[in-house]
């Protein structure tokens, strides 16, 4: 008899269910959140399980994996995809678990990528990057805010970052609005330190992946030899798929196309991708 499982998973417990190819319950419990636990509950049923889903959820790393390395085929469920019935005036932990090993059962389960579990460190480190860039961002746009509500004056970004105490105190000689602008400017720089300790960290253990080097394809030329634009895909995406880049002449934004070319060359250094 073949069994199809499914994992309700919150914070400290989850909810287990395993059905036959007739959609009975065969086992259902709530578990604490304790990986012994769990497989000594599914243990007398292992040589049945055809497979387990499993939310993904916040904190889905150490379930995932601990059934991975006893054997178990487990489908990470795109939590955001799953569909309910449509009217259904009724739902708790068991239903949302019977409801995805039905999906499962059927072969329409929505699926997510299991990320390898020795490159998933490094991706939380890109992911902590990015929060702290958007935190950098916020500090960034108080200071704008705050000069352009009590100035008139709108000033840039880069000047933001560059900008000094003495050129703020002429901008905002005011002492409480002058403390509020120097907090941000504290925050801000602390930030770019961190950041920068991070993507170091991240550059060191940056691999080119066979996979993606068909994809390395350089640009056809544009304009004459003199006005060639290519994509910066060697020695530094060599050892890291960091970012995309798109390195144009300065030439080339003279030309009739210049306008379109900055807009370009903007956008994909906006699209950063990292790879692994």
């Amino acid at each position: 008899m073949r069994l199809y499982g499914a994992i309700d998973l919150h914070s400290n417990n989850s909810f287990t269910v395993l059905l036959d190819e007739q959609d009975r319950v065969v086992y259902q419990k709530r578990c604490p959140n304790d990986l012994a636990y769990i497989l000594s509950e599914l243990s007398p049923y292992q040589a049945q399980i055809e497979g387990i889903a499993v939310e993904s959820t916040y904190n889905w790393y150490w379930l995932v994996d601990g059934l991975m390395e006893k054997g178990y085929r487990v489908h990470l469920v795109n939590t955001t995809a799953v569909q309910q019935y449509n009217g259904l005036k009724y739902t708790d932990d068991e239903y949302d678990a019977r409801w995805l090993a039905h999906l499962l059962r059927l072969g329409i389960l929505p699926e997510g990528h299991i990320y390898p579990k020795e490159s998933r460190a490094v991706r939380d480190l890109l992911r902590k990057r990015s929060q702290l860039v958007q935190q950098r961002t916020a500090h960034i746009l108080s200071i704008q805010n705050l000069i352009s509500r009590n100035t008139g004056q709108m000033i840039s970004s880069n000047t933001v970052k560059q900008i000094t105490l003495q050129a703020v105190k002429e901008i905002i000689p005011e002492t409480n609005r002058l403390m509020a602008v120097q907090s941000n400017r504290t925050v801000m720089m602390c930030l770019d330190e961190e950041i920068k300790k991070l993507e170091k960290g991240v550059l060191k253990q940056s691999r080119m992946r066979p996979e993606f080097k068909p994809l390395l394809k350089p640009l056809p030329p544009f304009g004459g030899p003199e006005n060639r634009w290519y994509p910066v895909l060697s020695n530094y995406l060599k050892n890291s798929l960091h970012m995309l880049w798109l390195s144009i002449p300065v030439a080339s934004f003279q030309s009739p196309f210049g306008s379109e070319l900055r807009r370009i060359r903007r956008k994909c250094v906006e699209a950063v991708s990292i790879h692994f």
